[in-house]
């Protein structure tokens, strides 16, 4: 079945614009696509590579998809083994950046991929090149490529270290004009109907496109890029903060693909103005809880302070942005605001959160075999040998070399090319970190509404939801108030998603503990039943009262022994700020048999030595 045209793509201007700069000069850096689910992205990247294969006349890799499960060996290629047995020879065997050269690397949900797989290809794509030194061998080739990376941001971010390394970053969502979502669906009904005849119907849009790009890739290097639109460059990047030169760098390659796209020999501010829009608001994040987006009030300002350097055109009026090519409506609607009507009676938000501070990452005690990440000791494909085993050792990642050898030499005869048995295949058994599940669970009563306080434990729940995102977890938070519990935020991999959830809920009322439990430990079974290698971590913030309902002591009592038997790890985060001091949350840190640590005490030095104690 064919792919979905490239030009039938409805709206998106600003993806499809992206996706052909950078098909025009691949040394940008590639494209990271963010957007829901459903919004055409692997659709997008599909059909671009069917329009490189008819600019290259062919010739190159079409598409190349990295499986999310890939080993380092198998993206940048390794020892040949079995031509090393057979014939004593050392020979390289290429990996998938091989492949893609002259084509599309397409790497699906990037941001589940283990960071340093992305750093590689980050790597080879500025590049254009990859060095191999590994297993004896040295080597080097070409992989000249368009990266592109897709993500849902509610299945998890990227660091801002490895969103810096993407060139360019677009956000694409659903439209909401009901025009625009009519006319998608009547065009991909029709693909489905008939696929073949609805590619044919674009053929002639996709090779112009197609055209277009070839033409503007062989005078991309003759653009020049005036002194005068340097300083430009300079001056917006300056002015938006930004960390290095990459920034820089990146809005200037940009601007000199997008003068030549549109068939320009020189760099012009309509060029630059359009690598700022696609370049600078992923890097304008410092922190996880840092909204996307850039301000076009202050992107004019920032363009002005340019211009006294550039003759006559101070206080000129920017040219306008030109149309994508493709045709195709926009569809950055704004959503409906929400009605802002308050219902009467409604419960009191709580305070914004106190100042974030850093906190060291709390453990989960043993070694688990969950996904990699940085929290807690593991036996996981990322980490690094400590032995060898043999063949059927499920818990062991790829292959150990050295001690296969040295097992096939052992019963060898001396004479002729090393022979491999079957049984002499030995695994490399690997301890790196893994990432966790963190429960937070926060106490909302009455108790703890006072403002200050609230702020209190709302910060320290950011600054632990911080560490969580640094540690590669997965996160929940549960809040309790009233007489029931509730799921806020459902385990996510998004610090930004979890950081809005927890900047304002709703407290006040009595303090339902035992429920607040029961619904950590009813999350717990859940996902273990999802995913049985990642180990949970429960983190209560609580003054340890009870209040609700009958005999609350002892129901939260029995909760807290129902949690504890499924062998989680928990710390409780004493939340009392009295001076007389009840203990009730050292009582149910007792319960749990997990460490308590003051709220007021929640840095790195004390946590470290709580968690350390507990262990």
């Amino acid at each position: 079945m064919k792919p979905y045209p490239f030009s039938a793509i409805v709206g998106h201007d600003h993806m499809r614009l992206a996706l052909l700069l950078c098909a025009v000069r691949p040394e940008i850096g590639g494209v990271l696509i963010r957007g829901e689910k459903g919004t055409a992205k692997s659709t997008a990247v599909r059909g671009l590579a069917a329009l490189l294969s008819t600019a290259t006349g062919g010739a190159g890799a079409a598409l190349v998809e990295m499986p999310l499960g890939a080993t380092e060996d198998r993206v940048v290629g390794s020892l040949d083994l079995q031509r090393v047995l057979r014939d004593g020879e050392h020979a390289f065997s290429p990996g998938l950046l091989a492949r893609a050269h002259g084509g599309v690397l397409y790497v699906d949900e990037v941001n589940l991929l283990h960071d340093h797989l992305v750093d590689i290809l980050l790597d080879a794509a500025a590049m254009g090149r990859v060095h191999v030194e590994r297993d004896g061998i040295s080597h080097s080739h070409e992989a000249r490529f368009v990266l592109i990376g897709t993500m849902n941001p509610e299945e998890g971010e990227l660091r801002p270290q490895l969103l810096d390394r993407f060139g360019l970053t677009v956000d694409v969502q659903a439209s909401r004009d009901v025009d625009v979502r009519v006319e998608v669906i009547r065009q991909r009904m029709a693909y489905e109907a008939d696929p073949d005849t609805f590619a044919e119907s674009y053929v002639e849009a996709d090779a112009e496109l197609a055209r277009q790009i070839a033409a503007a890739r062989a005078l991309v290097d003759k653009v020049v890029l005036p002194d005068n639109e340097l300083r430009r460059i300079a001056a917006l990047c300056a002015a938006f903060d930004v960390d290095g030169m990459r920034a820089d760098l990146v809005v200037a390659r940009t601007a000199a693909a997008h003068a030549a796209w549109r068939g320009a020999r020189t760099v012009e501010e309509q060029d630059i103005r359009v690598a700022a829009e696609l370049a600078l608001p992923h890097r304008r994040r410092r922190d996880p809880f840092d909204d996307h987006g850039l301000d076009r009030d202050q992107l004019d300002e920032a363009l002005a302070l340019g211009a006294p350097a550039v003759s006559g055109e101070a206080g000129s009026d920017p040219e306008p942005e030109p149309d994508p090519p493709g045709g195709g409506q926009s569809t950055n609607n704004c959503a409906s605001q929400p009605n802002s009507h308050a219902a009467p009676k409604r419960p009191k938000p709580s305070a914004p959160p106190s100042k974030i501070f850093r906190t060291r990452a709390l453990t989960v005690p043993g070694v688990g075999e969950g996904a990699p990440g940085r929290r807690s000791r593991a036996r996981n494909a990322s980490g690094s040998v400590v032995a060898a085993a043999d063949g059927g050792d499920a818990g062991a990642h790829g292959l150990h070399l050295f001690a296969t050898v040295l097992s096939a030499a052992e019963h060898a005869s001396g004479a002729g090319p090393l022979r491999l048995r079957l049984d002499d295949v030995r695994r490399a058994v690997r301890e790196g970190r893994e990432g966790n599940l963190v429960i937070f669970v926060v106490d909302a009563s009455g108790s703890m509404a006072a403002r200050d306080r609230m702020a209190a434990v709302s910060g320290a729940t950011m600054s632990l939801l911080r560490d969580a995102y640094q540690r590669r977890d997965k996160v929940a938070v549960i809040t309790f108030r009233q007489h029931e519990a509730g799921l806020l935020l459902p385990p996510t991999s998004s610090a930004h998603i979890a950081g809005r959830r927890l900047a304002r809920f709703d407290t006040g009322g009595k303090t339902p503990l035992a429920e607040g439990l029961l619904a950590a430990r009813e999350l717990v079974v859940r996902e273990k039943a999802r995913d049985l290698a990642r180990r949970a971590l429960v983190v209560v913030l609580t003054d340890g009262r009870a209040t609700s309902g009958p005999d609350p002591l002892g129901r939260s009592r029995i909760a807290a022994a129902r949690l504890a038997a499924e062998g989680v790890a928990a710390v409780i985060v004493d939340c009392e700020t009295s001076y007389v001091r009840l203990g009730l949350a050292g009582q149910l840190a007792r319960q749990l048999g997990a460490p308590a640590v003051r709220l007021e005490q929640l840095h790195a030095d004390h946590l470290t030595r709580a968690v350390r104690n507990a262990a």
